[in-house]
């Protein structure tokens, strides 16, 4: 069995063990380091049809499969935590960039969502679809929180900081506020309203709140590189 090892704090990323004939498969743009007798293989997982869905609801259309034995080390492109969710036979929607690595025998698949969460989260709320058994890694931009919602019991979350949820709960996206709020507010425009029983996945940073505080930073016009 893979063995898998977060390390770190605020920065962390995530080492993989696999022994001779072991498998995991991950997003290779979060790949650090390996073994070189660590294998690589590139691989429509599902295929054509399941690849194809996930390009279109932001995923990756291939994914990389590593084979041991050697060592892996994975990490995200902000800084976070790393979750470990065990599937045993449930499913995880999430988005779709939050992916890292999993065990061979969790499926990935994508799952187009609600119109309106869609269109009105921003962030392509619900696109990837793991099921199966075994482990899945994933990255949480800031802090994580963890919410294990009883039957009937409801939370709301701000759309872009909604990370994931167990396949099956019941959600309907709503606006908060009115013209004003939606004119001058940069947070807080729509929720995802969320039911239980089931588990409930935040994280405290998106992309845009981390482009937004940096902005201020970079000279006007900036292209990068060094200027002479």
């Amino acid at each position: 069995m893979p063995d898998f090892q977060i390390e770190g704090n605020d920065l962390q990323y995530v080492r993989v063990s696999l022994s001779g004939g072991e498998s995991v498969y991950g997003d290779a743009g979060h790949l650090l380091s390996k073994s070189s007798t660590v294998g690589l293989q590139t691989i429509m997982m599902g295929g054509l049809f399941g690849a194809l869905k996930r390009e279109v609801t932001g995923g990756s259309f291939f994914v990389t499969k590593m084979n041991g034995p050697g060592d892996l080390a994975f990490a995200g492109i902000f800084p976070g935590k790393i979750i470990e969710i065990d599937l045993n036979n449930k499913g995880v929607l999430a988005e779709s960039h939050s992916f890292l690595v999993a065990e061979e025998s969790v499926n990935y698949d994508a799952k187009m969502a609600k119109l309106a969460a869609g269109l009105l989260g921003g962030e392509g709320l619900f696109l990837a679809r793991f099921t199966g058994t075994g482990r899945l890694l994933m990255h949480a931009y800031g802090a994580l929180e963890k919410f294990s919602l009883k039957p009937g019991e409801r939370i709301q979350v701000e759309a872009s900081h909604l990370l994931a949820m167990d396949d099956g709960m019941k959600y309907s996206v709503s606006r908060v506020g009115g013209i004003k709020t939606m004119l001058f507010a940069h947070e807080g425009l729509f929720f995802v309203e969320i039911e239980g029983p089931g588990d409930v996945f935040v994280h405290s940073l998106t992309a845009q709140q981390l482009g937004s505080a940096i902005a201020g930073f970079l000279p006007s016009g900036s292209q990068g590189g060094i200027r002479i």
